[in-house]
């Protein structure tokens, strides 16, 4: 037994007051249309270590979790957005990757089934008219930029769904009409670190419902600024507080009989796709970064710039007959509502799973030893992570 498995039954004694909790905050901030987080469970924590606005794995999820999503869907667009009859999902421009223009088109079918004309494109693939999929092309419209709107066939849709996370700034043609997720969301401003702070708010008032310490459910972590890295007195001082963290950590290790080195992982306070991640078990590591690693860590999507580090708490996940793995949930409408597994036989339990060498299992292709927190610590902490996303698109929308 684990401290998650010894603890559920105050999860489950809780339900009925967790469930008016979470409907009192939803409506305090705008919830997220979709949303996918990736978890990392030891056994005794389980915490989300990375949230995603524009979610790009659909392709994962289980046909027979298809009508709740597709609900989903339907309900929330109804409540914010209502009268809407044609949605355009705008994607990215990934037209070499099937698995990603597989996820736009089970996206595009969810509309659907929701009861919505669903049309896909962008200017950036003016010309393709279809892209190929896993299960077969996905169909483009010609899009036009029409001063601050986009235009389909000189009409102009209801609402712009984005499959699209904006690394390299805010594109042509959305700013005259409603878009969703709102365009402050994309990584051209989102910080990773702004939703760790709105989690951690919502983590500690559960867990204060709950009676146990929020180290369980969160991921502790801190941040150097402006490429703090790229400077020697500024990665001097960093170190130190490196070494003050991995400190701390090792004291929560010894409380809970915990034998092992504790590890953080340095990453793009902004990135996406886990490009540029560097894992260290001290602060002199990072004196030592070759120019080939700093490079390296230093890289973002679309060559942007990394302008901050996010410094966080390593976490071991667990290990299944295939290699580790890592739950991935898909959110809509702020509620868990699809289970896949990210699995990788290449890696250690400690390390980044998300590499080409890294499969994925759909939730009842899994041993029950092996999802038996799917419905509780894992939701909880999924649905969690939506109220940050709701809170950090308040905080960008009064920035705005």
């Amino acid at each position: 037994m684990t401290y998650l498995d010894d603890n559920q039954h105050l999860l489950e004694a809780k339900r009925t007051e967790l469930t008016e909790w979470f409907a009192k905050k939803r409506t305090e901030v705008p919830i997220p249309i979709y949303g996918s987080v990736d978890i990392r469970d030891s056994g005794w924590k389980a915490c989300v270590v990375d949230a995603n606005h524009f979610p790009a794995g659909f392709n994962n999820v289980a046909p027979e979790d298809e009508p709740l999503l597709s609900q989903l869907l339907h309900n929330h667009l109804q409540r914010r957005h209502p009268g809407c009859k044609w949605i355009h999902l705008y994607p990215e421009s990934h037209t070499r990757n099937p698995a990603y223009v597989e996820n736009v088109s089970v996206i595009a079918r969810l509309l659907k089934q929701a009861g919505f004309r669903t049309t896909v494109g962008s200017p950036e693939l003016k010309g393709h008219g279809a892209l190929d999929g896993i299960s077969g092309p996905l169909q483009l419209v010609e899009v036009e930029v029409d001063g601050d709107s986009l235009l389909i066939n000189g009409e102009r849709p209801c609402l712009i769904l984005l499959n699209n996370d904006l690394t390299g700034g805010i594109v042509p043609g959305l700013g005259n009409q409603p878009v969703y997720p709102p365009v402050e969301m994309g990584w051209h401003r989102r910080r990773k670190s702004e939703h760790y702070a709105a989690l951690d708010e919502y983590v500690n008032e559960v867990c204060g419902m709950l009676g146990i310490d929020p180290w369980h459910l969160t991921t502790s972590w801190i941040v150097s600024e402006d490429k703090c890295l790229d400077k020697e007195n500024c990665r001097i001082k960093l170190a130190a507080d490196v070494n003050t963290f991995i400190q701390q950590i090792k004291q929560r290790y010894k409380k809970h009989g915990i034998d092992r080195e504790p590890v953080v992982f340095v990453k793009n306070d902004r990135g996406t796709y886990g490009l540029g991640i560097l894992t260290i078990t001290s602060g002199e590591q990072l004196l030592q970064l070759s120019n080939r690693k700093m490079k390296k860590l230093s890289y973002s999507k679309g060559g942007a710039d990394t302008e901050n580090f996010l410094i966080q708490e390593g976490v071991p996940t667990q290990f299944s007959e295939d290699g580790v793995l890592e739950p991935v949930v898909y959110l809509v409408d702020g509620e868990a509502a699809s289970w896949f597994y990210r699995v990788n036989s290449k890696k250690s339990d400690m390390e980044n799973l998300n590499s080409p060498s890294s499969r994925f299992h759909r939730r009842d292709e899994m041993p029950e030893y092996l999802t038996r927190h799917a419905d509780g610590w894992h939701a909880l902490v999924a649905e969690l992570s939506m109220l940050a996303m709701g809170k950090e698109m308040q905080l960008q929308s009064e920035k705005a």
